[in-house]
């Protein structure tokens, strides 16, 4: 009685313990849903705000909040497609890997840009731009360069894969289409018959008729009661 009582013991507790188990594990997945859309909803409005800081303010607080939304978007474009592409190709870890390292330069330069759009001194700012201008260029550049070597690897494979496919294909048709290039079988003749042609049976046929006289004589010719009796013809 005693070990029975110890088994539904051990049985409950891992129950208990699985339940918490799941229950952590949905609790940490939503948490994450959670804050992935907080996320991407803050992302959204910051984009949103500086967008209409690059059109509507004039002069280098208008140019800062351009070179933000140009190093966000290009940054968010590359690490969105290595990240589809390393699930699909893991030969794209190296340049996720180097991709890292170019995200931590973004987000320092994202940041001194972001200090900067509070900057008093127009006169220090305007003489500091060229330089920022170019650390945006250079980032941004490598970016879109990893970001498009990774699309134009995949468009390769795919291209490739699509070639052999065609290749199948064609041989697989080729083989569907064999049986139009053999003859059918013709049956060979009975024996002791040679062969027949068309012509030669209504020749046979005229030729066991007898022959028929090419004008009927007048007394076989039969008579129509719409002829006229021949007169006898005059001995004198």
């Amino acid at each position: 009685m005693e070990a029975v009582i110890t088994v539904f013991t051990l049985l409950f507790v891992l129950f208990l313990a699985f339940g918490v188990y799941a229950t952590v594990k949905v609790v940490g997945a939503a948490k994450r849903g959670v804050d992935r859309t907080l996320t991407q909803a803050r992302r959204a409005v910051e984009d949103h705000t500086l967008r209409a800081k690059s059109f509507a303010q004039l002069g280098p607080a208008g140019e800062l909040a351009q070179l933000r939304l140009t190093l966000r978007t290009s940054m968010r474009a590359t690490q969105d497609a290595l990240d589809a592409g390393v699930r699909e190709d893991e030969s794209l870890k190296e340049s996720a890997a180097l991709f890292e390292r170019l995200s931590a330069h973004g987000h320092e330069l994202d940041g001194e840009l972001k200090r900067l759009e509070a900057e008093p001194d127009r006169t220090t700012l305007a003489e500091r731009l060229p330089a920022l201008r170019e650390r945006t260029r250079r980032i941004t550049e490598s970016a879109d360069s990893l970001r498009w070597a990774a699309r134009d690897r995949a468009r390769r494979f795919a291209d490739d894969d699509l070639d052999a496919l065609s290749a199948q294909i064609d041989v697989e048709a080729g083989a569907l289409r064999h049986w139009t290039e053999a003859e059918p079988p013709t049956a060979p003749p009975a024996a002791g018959a040679g062969p027949q042609t068309w012509s030669e049976t209504p020749r046979q046929a005229s030729e066991q008729e007898p022959a028929r006289p090419a004008i009927t004589p007048p007394g076989r010719r039969p008579s129509y009661p719409w002829e006229k009796k021949a007169r006898p013809e005059s001995t004198t």
